[in-house]
């Protein structure tokens, strides 16, 4: 085939430790067609914005735009008008994109006619505790059934890891959604669906992605997840699926069940009469759940090292009870929506139009 030029739009901030590499992992792709790269900088605390004007001086392939709020959607959005081609992929600087990721990837957008193809988030740990959380994400067990997770057969999808999109149907859709903070990808597609299009999903697409290091990380990572997976549950209730609920169903059993535990060892201690004892009985609850995360990661980890499948029940439960608490507590004013932003541009465009004449 002619392979159509490609801009690369990459979003970075407090990337001192990974620009280079990612940017190495995109400049060195096998693709046959022309290749430029936009890196969108965002207000970093570490040498961020000079390792990326020091890339960019040397390869003339490099852009450097400025990304002044430092969300990853506006810096897509700054990014994609600072682009110059139609095929539009759209990476992370801390994605290890493989040689043929795009020779691969738009030979399928072509022939699919798909608006945006992508495959795996290919999660690879280097500590026992990071390759726990790699099995985590690349489990039905920890995340459902995401075929961007857990793989699948190619075919339409509801969203792929990244992507590679046509330009056209980024911009029909309205671009990336500057005020969705989290999951604006799966929020980009969804509209992009909704127009008509299909996004495509390729397995052979494995793209490298280093899992948080840490409990606390972790736990605010999938905290935020369940979040902004409200925001859309919220908007667009026809996406609810078990996937999106069941965590925080299961958090909410066994905070609950917690939580009157506590108060009934609570009561014990201090004398309360016997009816207050069998709050006890709710302890049941994260005993049982956590009876069932440790069997299902024996089960289904079979041939994983002792040290990493030790750490599986913890993850599991990280993952499970962070995204729930962040689904359960998600407030109605973290995100207005674009159809309420849409009425704002709309009413001050009819207020404008009714100026007198003269007034600018």
């Amino acid at each position: 085939m002619d392979y159509p030029p490609v801009s690369v739009v990459m979003p970075v901030k407090n990337e001192e430790r990974h620009l280079a590499e990612a940017v190495r992992h995109v400049l060195g792709q096998d693709y046959p067609g022309p290749l430029e790269l936009v890196l969108a900088v965002g207000p970093s605390a570490d040498r961020t914005e000079q390792i990326a004007r020091e890339l960019a001086a040397a390869d003339p392939r490099i852009t450097v735009v400025a990304n002044p709020s430092g969300a990853i959607p506006a810096a897509l959005n700054a990014a994609l008008r600072a682009a110059r081609h139609e095929i539009i992929a759209r990476v992370d600087g801390h994605a290890l994109l493989p040689p043929d990721y795009l020779r691969t990837a738009v030979p399928v957008l072509a022939s699919t006619g798909a608006a945006d193809v992508g495959g795996l988030m290919a999660a690879e740990g280097v500590t026992p505790f990071q390759r726990a959380v790699a099995w985590g994400m690349t489990s039905k067990a920890g995340v459902g059934s995401a075929a961007f997770h857990t793989g699948g057969g190619a075919g339409p999808t509801l969203s792929v890891y990244l992507g590679v999109y046509r330009r056209e149907a980024i911009e029909q859709a309205g671009g990336w959604d500057e005020k969705m903070l989290r999951a604006e990808d799966w929020e980009l597609n969804y509209r992009i669906r909704a127009r008509g299009g299909v996004i495509w999903f390729i397995p052979e697409l494995y793209v490298t992605y280093r899992p948080r290091g840490s409990v606390r990380a972790l736990c605010a990572q999938y905290f935020h997840y369940g979040r902004w997976r409200r925001v859309i549950v919220r908007e667009h209730p026809e996406t609810a699926s078990f996937r999106y609920l069941a965590p925080p169903g299961s958090a909410a059993l066994v905070g609950a069940g917690l939580l009157a535990g506590l108060a009934g060892l609570a009561g014990l201690v201090a004398g309360a009469p016997a009816a207050v004892a069998w709050l006890t009985v709710g302890l049941v609850i994260p005993l049982i759940y956590l009876a069932g995360i440790t069997a299902v990661s024996a089960l289904l980890s079979r041939g994983v090292q002792p040290g990493v499948r030790a750490r599986l029940p913890l993850v599991l439960a990280v993952m499970h009870m962070g995204w729930g608490a962040g689904f359960l507590t998600s407030p109605r004013t973290l995100h207005r929506g674009r159809e309420a932003d849409t009425r704002v541009r709309s009413a001050r465009k009819n207020a404008e139009g009714a100026a007198p004449v003269g007034r600018e």
